[in-house]
This record gives structure tokens, sequence and C-alpha cells, in this order.
């Protein structure tokens, strides 16, 4: 009888080289959702509304508020990303800085992603999820500078910062607002964003990318263009 050529399918827990996990990936074309952690295969499970798409949704919309008013910046959905021979994540969101204005991203000849942004985020269900263990050390270990992860379950948000070579957690300030400090104006209010209150979160937005360290950031975007 023939042999077939079809590549074995991906499991969890699987350890693979990250030539073979994209080529598996790419034969599965079903597949949503795969990452290549550590060179261990992780696959989601269903995504519930709740825990994760209505988040999802309300973050990428804050993101993609900020990305309009700051040209040239790099934002992405669900991408895969490679980091290095071992990890291959997809994270929920990205935002990074063009490769001219010194960012650490770039795009691959076959349309991959690869190196680090300067912020990822993730939606988490809570703090036992390996967004906030293997996959954290991951995006320190490459150079990711901020990374934000929205534990659902525990109706809390976590905002990391790379600060000599290990991730310490950004406070809110005095009105409960976390600022980036990679990106100038990109303000999250936490109490509105876990209520979901987008007009709450896009007109944050709206008063960072007013301010004078914003507008100065955008023009060096524009220089870099």
């Amino acid at each position: 009888m023939p042999t077939s050529h079809r590549p074995p399918i991906l499991h969890p827990g699987d350890n693979l080289s990250q030539a073979e996990f994209e080529r598996r990936y790419a034969a599965m074309p079903h597949l949503k959702k795969a990452e290549l952690i550590e060179g261990v295969v992780f696959m989601a499970s269903p995504v519930r509304h709740l825990q994760h798409g209505a988040p999802h949704g309300v973050l990428a919309g804050w993101l993609a508020r900020y990305r309009a008013h700051t040209p040239g910046l790099q934002f992405g959905i669900d991408a895969s990303l490679r980091l290095d021979l071992d990890n291959e994540p997809q994270p929920d969101l990205l935002l990074a800085l063009p490769k001219q204005a010194g960012g650490g991203l770039r795009l691959a000849a076959d349309g991959f992603l690869v190196g680090a942004p300067e912020l990822v985020v993730e939606i988490a269900a809570s703090s036992s999820s390996y967004d906030l263990h293997q996959k954290l050390h991951v995006y320190r270990r490459n150079g990711v500078r901020e990374y934000l992860v929205w534990r659902t379950e525990d109706a809390a948000l976590d905002w990391f910062v790379l600060v000599h070579g290990g991730y310490v957690a950004l406070r809110p300030d005095a009105a409960g607002w976390l600022r980036s400090g990679q990106f100038p104006g990109l303000w999250l209010p936490v109490a509105a964003a876990l209520q979901q209150d987008l007009a709450a979160l896009h007109g944050a937005v709206d008063l960072g990318c007013a301010t004078a360290e914003h507008r100065a950031f955008a023009v060096g975007l524009a220089v870099h263009g």
C-alpha cells in the first residue's frame, strides 16, 4: 500500500523542534491555536466567551485605539511568534516598535513574526495558568519588555515590566491606572477594564495620547518611518 507523507498530528505534551512543530501545525488548518513552549506542545482548550473571548475583545479594542493614535507601531492578534529555537508562542495580542525605531520584532520572508515585541498581552484563567509560569519565563528570557496578563477567574490584571533581566509587577497609580513605560500614553484603568467598560478604556487612551509625551513619541516614530 502507498505510504502517506502527511505529517503526524500535534498532541499536547509532544516534545518537538520548532521546524517539526511548524510542519505539523501547518498540516492541521482546522487547529486554531497551538504553542511550542520550551520544546513542548501546548494546545488550547475550547475558548469560552466570558473567560476568554470577551476580555480578549476588550483589550484588542484598547490596543487598536492606541495604534490608531500612533501610526507606525506593529499590532497583532493571535499570530505565532518565533522567539527562539524552543519557543513559538501564539500571544493573544502584541504591540511592537518598528525595527527602524529600535524594535525587536521583524517579519520573516515566510510571513512569520520573529523576535521579541515590546508588549505581549495574554488572557489567562487564573494564576495557575502556564501564561504566568512557563510562558512568563520564556518572555522574560527573550527580552519582552512588558507583559500584561488578565486573570479572568481571579478578576485581576498583572502588568510586568522587565528590570535588570527580571519581571517586576507594575503598580497602579493613585487613580487605579496602569501606565506603560514602553508606549507613552498607553494607559489602562484597571477597574474599567475588569468591568469591560470600552468607553472608559478608549477615553483613557485618548487622554494619554493627548499628552506632550505621546506627541513626542509619535513624532519620533514618524521620523524613523
